[in-house]
């Protein structure tokens, strides 16, 4: 099924509206996580861990 023209129009002008009304608030957030500590630690331990475990649920079967 093909969309009309008219809902194509509509929902390209709402992403559009969307991506203008959030894009002060994504700027502000790229802005904060540039100057966050890096902290990859915290997110390679519990990856590790689960891949490990995946690993693991392979193994047993």
């Amino acid at each position: 099924m093909e969309m009309e023209i008219w809902k194509s129009v509509l929902l390209g002008v709402t992403a559009l509206g969307l991506i203008f009304w959030m894009g002060p608030g994504i700027k502000a957030t790229l802005q904060r996580s540039k100057e966050a500590p890096k902290d990859w630690l915290g997110a390679l331990v519990p990856i590790g861990c689960v891949v490990l475990f995946v690993i693991f649920l392979i193994k047993m079967v």
